[in-house]
This record gives C-alpha cells, structure tokens and sequence, in this order.
C-alpha cells in the first residue's frame, strides 16, 4: 500500500490538513497521539521508561507522570533523544500493525507525525508532505490553541527542525498562509497519490 508521510512545525496546521484526507476517505495514522497512548499500554516501553527515567514516571493507577518526564527532558537533550529511542520503536510498531489492519482496496494512507524526519520514520513513506506557515502566524495560532506566551511558543518551536531544513526532505508541500486554500491543495495531491498508487499496484501485481 502506497504511504504517505505528513509532518510540519508547530502551529503549522498539519492536522488540518489531515482532516481535510480524512474526508476524502483516507485513514490517517496520528503518530503523536498513538504514542501517548502506548506510553500507557505497552508493557515493554513503560518497562524502558519506568528503567530510564524512575518509577515516579507513572502514578499509581498506571498514567504517564508528564511533568516528571518534562521535568527530565525539556532541558536534557540526551535524555530527550534517550526517550525518543524508546518511544519511536513502540510507535512503529504500532503503525505496523495498523496499516496491517487496513483494507486493500485502500488507495493510500497517511502517517502524521510531528518528528516525522527527526525520527526517520520519513523513510518508510514513500513520499512526504511539509505543511508551512508563516512564523507570527503559527505563533498567533499555537498562543491561542493552548494558551501559553510567545516564549513558551518559541521555546518549543526552538526544538523542532526548521521549515527549511524539513524541506530538503520533504517531496510536496501545503502553504497553510490563511491565504491560499489547503482544501484545493489537499485535493491537488490526492490526485497525484492516486496515481501513484494505481503505479504502485500495477508494478507488485
């Protein structure tokens, strides 16, 4: 099955554009959401992470202690790239198992991931899009969403790669400038991947 990578900076609006996929029937993998919830549930990650970072990692009742973890990682890079070791093979697998999961007439599927590149996931794709915004509008954006300072949206913001550097890897991109329309673009590379897909299947059957 043809697979598709999604990913962009903070406040970029990739989840939007997602949305507009899902209409179009595509299923999409939300890597980031997936991997808060086998943070949880897979007994060999929390095993990793209960071994990394302490048993305080997890309350009582077997949820993810955030703010101990944020309190290890946010300032720590090693222990940051420690945490994304474990964590990103978990999520992997998961996707796996999904896309095991979808029917075969599927055309295509979408992985969204916000380290889609950072964690070489990108290269199980077999092409990638880079949603882009400009710079005070994904602060405006992330500052209203989550309620949080400019700062705290920069500082954020600071840890991920650049648009510039993610778009020497990525292959299509949707321009989320709050000018031109990401409906029209989404449809634009739904088209393309259709196509892709159908070449795809002609060359395994």
């Amino acid at each position: 099955m043809y697979k598709v990578g999604i990913t962009g900076g903070i406040g970029s609006g990739k989840t939007t554009a997602c949305k507009v996929f899902e209409v179009l029937g595509i299923p999409v993998f939300y890597a980031d959401t997936v991997a808060k919830e086998i943070m949880c549930k897979d007994a060999v990650l929390v095993a990793g992470i209960k071994e990394a970072f302490g048993s305080e990692s997890y309350f009582e009742d077997g949820k993810l202690n955030n703010k101990h973890i944020a309190g290890i990682v946010f300032n720590n890079e090693t222990a940051l790239k420690q945490l994304n070791a474990l964590v990103h093979p978990a999520v992997f697998r998961a996707f796996d198992a999904w896309e095991a999961s979808i029917p075969q007439t599927t055309p295509y599927t979408l992985k969204e991931a916000a380290l889609l590149f950072e964690s070489g996931s990108y290269k199980m794709c077999d092409t990638t899009i880079l949603v882009t915004a400009p710079y005070e509008i994904k602060l405006k954006r992330v500052m209203q969403r989550d309620g949080v300072s400019a700062e705290q949206v920069k500082a954020r913001m600071d840890k991920q790669l650049s648009d510039e550097e993610k778009s020497k890897l990525a292959n299509h991109f949707i321009v989320n400038d709050e000018q031109q329309s990401i409906i029209e673009q989404v449809l634009a590379l739904h088209q393309q991947f259709l196509k892709a897909a159908e070449g795809l299947k002609s060359i395994n059957i």
